[in-house]
């Protein structure tokens, strides 16, 4: 019998669920995290609004249908995005995006039905990409705005007194960070472009930067005429942060209730209105970016603003204006979300490549490591190591150029973690294990050393392995006990295209070798190399095995991107490219008779048999000992 999480009855249902967390648990996983973004979530075929939303009725189902399974929903970043970008990772640092609202629920008398049902349904009729497993993200950005401002004006108008109250207080509890994203949104307006370095007044450009006295006082006068002239809009985009705090409160409450924690995502990068109000606290003249590799001979030029260390620390190791703003941001992210933050590129926060503003990320164009470069001579005064831990003969971008550290310097590597990150956690009533580092790529050796000391976890993707290296970190028999282990991201195509790419190749082979010698080490002669010869040549066994892998392995934690889940054999995300396929791609609303659907024909994982065969992987003691939990997982695959 498969396992048919769709079609079973209630008893059969909760009865496999157990199972499946009784594996989990002997296979000692402490957390198992489905990774989906806010705007993939499903929704009903007739309530489509464009955009997916966990708060929907239809985003509930999925908790639902999670929990039991999962304990742990890894969100996307939450911040608004661009009108002409859907990146999630270039969005707002405090605000909310509108387009995770959901509209159906203003409609409601909890809501004081602020929203006629006749726009919400016109909304949903008129979404161009109704029916598809695609968002359509430039619509519902539109659509999404027009319908919230019908809400904030009969809310302004006729709202409930009891919501109003609840309005007020919180429009105080968070008004510095509301008021600069809010004249942001006005001044985009009155400028007609939402890009502040194009807008004509140097004033409104520097609104919360002047540089002198005479400045900040014509600063001061201009704030004010915009809160008179503008008040109106700035009350609305408070509303609409109001509105999504609280349906997010509640989501987040209702996953509680069914065993589900949500883990939110922090991005490496700022959007334009938070470069814009906190301009200040940026390293003139610099950006964020990874040295060249191969991938790109040139490095990859993100664009992204560098926080001045000197903002960030004083000279003492206080926190400074940057340092400040940042807790600020930590611990409303870990307040909001008890399941944890996952940060992404840890490395910008620990040893950062940075790169000059019209230059390259190479070396040679000035590109250097913030606080690894003691040669360097505009960055030089930054620097934690010293020349005498350099291994010279090595270049500036290669990540074993820091040779050695003294535990003083490590700990000043590790300052912003520990000071900002950790501290915003325990702020907050959580350890550091709510801290979900992602580490893939570049580990130069003052991160290893700061992950080391802090205990940090970091993750372990096995897509990344290389097949040559007996010791790689990715491999199932090196991955540690404390770690998150995946098969991919949202960056990384899903595992079936990746096992498509590999069979019948010598990559392919060689995977197989390491497969078979970590996966099935009670296997020997013509056996084994049928198995070899079955996983160089069968897709689907090669994608099966690959599952196994990352339950097999020590890790405690494993995470799973709803792709490889649910057998998409779509790519959410091409890195280095733009469009309206990336970011876009979703889950349908009858998600679960498709994902019953794709465990019958192979695509969707099968979790009862991936766990059996998991369970066998760590040998035939272990198997023995769980000989009655391979007896029941047996029944469902």
């Amino acid at each position: 019998m498969n396992c048919n999480l769709e079609r079973s009855s209630a008893g059969t249902l909760d009865y496999q669920k157990q199972m499946i967390n009784d594996a989990l648990c002997a296979l000692g996983k402490k957390n198992f995290a489905l990774i989906i973004h806010g705007g993939s979530f499903p929704a009903y075929a007739d309530r489509d609004t464009g955009f997916g939303s966990p708060n929907s009725l239809c985003g509930r189902e999925l908790i639902d249908f999670a929990s039991g399974i999962f304990n742990c929903i890894q969100l996307g970043p939450s911040g608004i995005t661009k009108s002409i970008d859907a990146s999630p990772y270039t969005g707002t640092i405090f605000s909310t995006n509108p387009m995770l609202i959901d509209l159906e629920k203003l409609t409601w008398d909890e809501w004081g039905n602020i929203l006629s049902w006749d726009s919400y349904m016109n909304v949903c009729n008129n979404n161009p990409r109704k029916g598809e497993t695609r968002t359509a993200y430039s619509y519902s950005f539109e659509a999404q705005r027009n319908a919230l401002r019908e809400a904030w004006c009969n809310f302004r108008d006729r709202g409930r007194a009891d919501l109003k109250d609840w309005f007020n207080a919180y429009k105080g509890e968070n008004w510095d960070w509301i008021e600069k994203d809010a004249l942001y949104e006005v001044l985009s307006m009155e400028h007609k472009n939402d890009y502040w370095r194009n807008w004509d007044s140097e004033l409104d450009q520097r609104l919360f930067c002047p540089r002198n006295k005479k400045e900040a006082e014509l600063a001061r006068t201009r704030i004010e005429e915009l809160k008179s002239r503008y008040y109106d809009q700035i009350e609305q985009y408070a509303f609409i942060q109001f509105v999504a705090f609280v349906q997010n409160e509640k989501t987040k409450e209702y996953a509680a209730s069914r065993n589900i924690r949500m883990i939110a995502d922090r991005q490496v990068a700022f959007s334009d209105r938070d470069i814009w109000a906190y301009q200040s606290l940026f390293l003139d003249g610099w950006f964020l970016g990874c040295p060249p590799d191969y991938f790109s001979q040139d490095g990859q030029a993100w664009g992204f603003p560098v926080l001045d260390p000197r903002k960030i620390f004083d000279k003492t190791g206080k926190l400074g204006e940057a340092g400040i703003l940042l807790k600020r941001l930590y611990s409303k992210m870990f307040r909001e979300n008890p399941g944890g933050v996952r940060i992404d590129h840890i490395v910008g926060l620990i040893d950062p490549w940075v790169y000059k503003a019209g230059r390259t990320p190479r070396p040679e164009d000035g590109a250097g490591r913030l606080y690894s470069s003691p040669e360097h001579s505009e960055l030089s005064k930054f620097a934690i190591a010293k020349k005498s831990d350099l291994n010279t003969e090595m270049g500036p971008d290669k990540e074993k150029r820091v040779k050695k550290l003294k535990d003083e310097q490590v700990e000043k590597y590790g300052m912003f973690l520990k000071k900002i990150v950790i501290a915003a956690a325990k702020g907050n009533g959580l350890s550091k294990d709510a801290i979900v580092c992602e580490d893939l790529g570049t580990v130069t050796y003052p991160v290893a050393r700061v992950m080391e000391s802090l205990k940090l976890q970091g993750m372990r993707l096995t897509q990344f392995v290389v097949p040559e290296k007996e010791d790689h970190p990715y491999r199932c028999a090196n991955i540690e006990k404390r770690c998150w282990a995946m098969v991919g991201t949202h960056d990384n195509e899903p595992i079936e295209r990746w096992a498509d790419r590999l069979i019948n190749t010598h990559e392919g082979y060689l995977h197989a070798l390491n497969l078979c010698a970590d996966l099935f080490p009670d296997v020997e002669g013509r056996e084994k190399d049928d198995l070899i010869q079955r996983m160089t040549t069968d897709r689907n066994f090669l994608r099966l095995v690959k599952l196994v892998e990352i339950f097999a392995s020590k890790a405690e934690n494993i995470q799973m991107f709803f792709t490889d889940f649910f057998g998409i054999n779509e790519v959410y995300n091409v890195p280095g490219t733009s469009g309206d396929q990336n970011w876009s791609l979703r889950l349908c609303g009858n998600f679960k008779e498709a994902y019953a659907n794709g465990v019958t024909e192979g695509r969707a994982v099968n979790l009862p048999l991936v766990l059996s065969m998991a369970i066998k992987a760590r040998g035939s003691k272990f198997a023995h000992k769980n000989s009655e939990l391979l007896s029941r997982l047996s029944e469902f695959n």
